[in-house]
């Protein structure tokens, strides 16, 4: 995708700071655009016994306390939604990004699809702070291990089907036998180090002479952290986003900031040639 997707204020931006520390934070806009759909989206309920349930309703410690068996459900239809899709452009030019910047660039997600790690991205420097939807890990946190789903769990989950109870039995924790959870931050947790990388993306941000925000809301509260103190530290914020969102009103209204609405598959890539071009990097 050539720059000239991208106006001359956001390519002005990234090439001002190109030869600087990076950090990348994506959101559902950069899944939506290769068919995921949105968690907040029309296509999140999840039916039951006869009732509805809302994203927000399922994406929590207490649900998955009472009903385990619809949680997994759910989440097992999830997966198999992620897993059936492939990375897009935007995914494969992050790939491309992270190898000419090393150590320089660090790429934080919102996004649980794990299609950022199956495209290339390199795990030392991609933090998934709300988690991976292909993993899981003990409910009763007996150790520390993050755990990939077994494979005799279904990979194709049917929308609406529940889970059996002989695929709850793979779904266990094989240090300590109790049930495994999603490996994912619910609404009532909170972030932390060693699981969602809390510190380690504040540092990347407060390190960083650019901070490039794509596809995201700004409706959770690292993400937004990560934008305030990127502003404060006098870093350039460029917000690539479908739609206006907190975050691009804040980009707009700093002069540190640039903005550029459009889909993510378009935008990424376009700014990546221009970051790679000023860098001289191939």
């Amino acid at each position: 995708m050539a720059s000239s997707a991208l106006s001359p204020a956001v390519v002005a931006k990234l090439r001002e700071s190109a030869h600087g520390r990076l950090v990348v934070l994506t959101g559902a806009g950069v899944s939506a655009d290769v068919g995921i759909p949105t968690f907040r989206g029309a296509d999140g309920y999840w039916t039951a016994g006869g009732r509805n349930y809302q994203p927000m309703e399922l994406a929590t410690r207490q649900a998955f306390l009472r009903a385990p068996e619809i949680v997994w459900s759910w989440y097992l239809y999830r997966r198999s939604v992620c897993l059936a899709t492939q990375p897009g452009d935007a995914h494969r030019a992050l790939v491309r990004l992270a190898q000419a910047y090393g150590a320089d660039a660090t790429l934080v997600t919102q996004n649980v699809d794990g299609l950022h790690r199956r495209a290339g991205s390199p795990p030392e420097r991609t933090f998934t702070i709300h988690g991976d939807i292909d993993r899981m890990r003990c409910l009763a946190e007996c150790g520390d291990e993050i755990l990939d789903v077994p494979s005799a769990v279904p990979v194709v989950f049917e929308r609406g089907r529940a889970v059996t109870a002989a695929e709850l039995e793979h779904l266990r924790c094989p240090r300590c036998g109790g049930m495994a959870r999603p490996h994912v931050l619910w609404f009532d947790e909170c972030y932390d180090e060693p699981r969602f990388r809390f510190e380690s993306s504040l540092a990347a941000v407060e390190d960083a002479d650019l901070l490039v925000v794509v596809g995201t809301s700004g409706a959770t509260n690292l993400p937004s952290q990560m934008v305030d103190l990127a502003l404060r530290q006098g870093a350039s914020v460029v917000a690539l986003n479908l739609d206006p969102s907190p975050f691009t009103r804040r980009a707009e209204a700093h002069p540190a900031g640039a903005v550029q609405f459009g889909h993510a598959r378009d935008l990424v890539p376009a700014a990546v040639e221009v970051l790679l071009a000023a860098r001289g990097a191939p």
